[in-house]
């Protein structure tokens, strides 16, 4: 996602009713839904098998490194780049899980904000002195970094390669990349660890239906996140929606130039996926934001919500599907269809962000300069 883009301006479709009130005390909603039910499956079924498939990834992403910058090949470096493909899909199955140690981290920006900053890039790696935790790497780090380097620094794989072995600062080059694909292996380690050691049973045992509750607090992380880095970042910035004119160099994954759609499928299924309850992996389901608005008989315009919402991820996924597999040509080549994709999914925003929110009784908890 584009460097602050989850802060930027969205836009003016939406909602009034989309803010919370920091003055009005925190109150319980009563309704009698199996809230830890609920936790359980999210945090056992879906959120820590994520993020443990993920972390074998990131390791594979490790090894795979660390046998390029050893023997630097246009073998070894096509290996890595497809273990990033791997991994950078695996990502999008846990990237809307901003909560617990993730939060703590800014996981998901350390990992995936893009564009990338190439001329710090370049800076960093000449100097030879950098630190990934600093705020001031973020754009620096993470896939889209790794992108640049595997596949962005010159036109042909030779050439590529070349800048790990012969040129002037070959070293500090290795040395970057390996840094890079350790940081993201690291950061995932940390957050699984955190999960697998106490966090789980916090997360599953905080069943408070109020804004302090484990049900209230993800389910902002997971609409922020299919708002701001799905339907914005992946498809509405790179589109023009929030400037003057499209921004095509702005898509995910832009040096590797095939896979953008592949990505935003992946973490649209992913939302689709944890929203009905499915077991990642599988095809069971357990309880999940679709049968908590079952239970609550939520209807609008005479249609169950939760079916509507389907309805609408399907539609959304339909008119990606359609699109060029780089989104980059799509953009320059005809981004009325961008647009029309755009709306889909900003459709599935209304629907999230309001009338699911207010069938729960849940206050939008983060800071909104959308407009809506």
């Amino acid at each position: 996602m584009i460097k602050n883009a989850l802060f930027i301006l969205s836009l003016t479709l939406v909602v009034v009713a989309c803010s919370s009130d920091d003055s009005t005390p925190e109150e319980e909603n009563n309704d009698s839904f199996d809230r830890q039910a609920l936790l359980v499956n999210w945090a056992d079924n879906i959120i820590v098998p994520s993020y443990t498939a993920f972390t074998t990834e990131t390791n594979n992403l490790v090894s795979a490194t660390n046998s390029f910058t050893e023997n630097p090949t246009v073998e070894t470096l096509q290996q890595v780049r497809l273990t990033w493909i791997e991994a950078s899909l695996a990502f999008q199955h846990v990237s809307m899980f901003e909560i617990g140690k993730a939060e703590a981290l800014n996981y998901r920006n350390r990992i995936n904000v893009y564009p990338t900053n190439t001329s710090e890039i370049d800076g960093l790696i000449a100097d030879g002195n950098y630190d990934f935790s600093l705020p001031s790497t973020i754009d620096a780090q993470g896939f889209p970094a790794m992108d640049y380097l595997i596949n962005g620094l010159a036109s042909s794989d030779e050439e590529i390669v070349a800048f790990y072995t012969t040129n002037e600062n070959a070293e500090n080059y290795k040395a970057y990349l390996n840094t890079l694909a350790e940081t993201i292996s690291t950061l995932t380690e940390t957050v699984l660890n955190d999960w697998n050691n106490g966090y789980r049973d916090t997360f599953v045992n905080n069943t408070s239906s109020s804004a302090s509750g484990s049900v209230d607090k993800l389910a902002n992380d997971y609409v922020f996140y299919y708002e701001k880095a799905l339907r914005a970042g992946k498809v509405g910035i790179p589109a023009g929606v929030f400037s003057n004119e499209p921004l095509p160099e702005k898509v995910e994954a832009f040096y590797k130039e095939d896979i953008s759609k592949q990505l935003a499928l992946e973490a649209l299924q992913a939302t689709q996926d944890f929203f009905e309850g499915k077991k990642f992996g599988g095809t069971s389901k357990g309880e999940s934001f679709k049968s908590y608005l079952a239970y609550l008989n939520t209807i609008k315009n005479g249609e169950n919500l939760g079916n509507l919402i389907t309805a609408q991820f399907e539609t959304s996924k339909s008119k990606l599907e359609g699109l060029n597999t780089n989104f980059s040509l799509q953009i320059e080549n005809d981004n009325s269809k961008m647009l029309t994709a755009y709306n889909e999914l900003q459709r599935n925003v209304i629907l999230l962000k309001v009338d699911m929110l207010q069938a729960m009784d849940i206050s939008v908890d983060y800071v909104d300069a959308d407009g809506d």
